[in-house]
């Protein structure tokens, strides 16, 4: 399975993307937080927003699609997808994920 992580500029497009991948059977679960103050340079100029963290479960045969799918979606002319390979996953929680997103 990988873990995405994946900025977002606020609440409802987390909840948006999280709810297309769910429908499309891409990812098993989302989870969203909020609150987040990120700092960078973009475009020459120091930046600073709040934004939204969105965590997605998913099985790492459906990356490609799901990176592909949440570039497409996705507001920001760059979107932050990070992937994670977890060293250890549960076995029961491993085939929700695999039973939830064939």
């Amino acid at each position: 399975m990988l873990l995405f992580y994946i900025t977002c500029p606020n609440n409802s497009e987390a909840e948006s993307l999280a709810k297309i991948l769910l429908e499309e059977q891409l990812i098993a679960c989302a989870n969203i937080l909020p609150g987040m103050k990120s700092f960078y340079v973009w475009q020459d100029e120091l930046q600073h927003s709040e934004e939204i963290i969105l965590l997605l479960k998913a099985p790492k045969a459906k990356q490609a699609i799901i990176e592909a799918r949440v570039t497409e979606l996705h507001s920001y002319d760059c979107p932050c997808i990070l992937s994670f390979e977890p060293h250890s996953v549960n076995a029961p929680f491993l085939n929700f994920i695999q039973e939830s997103a064939p």
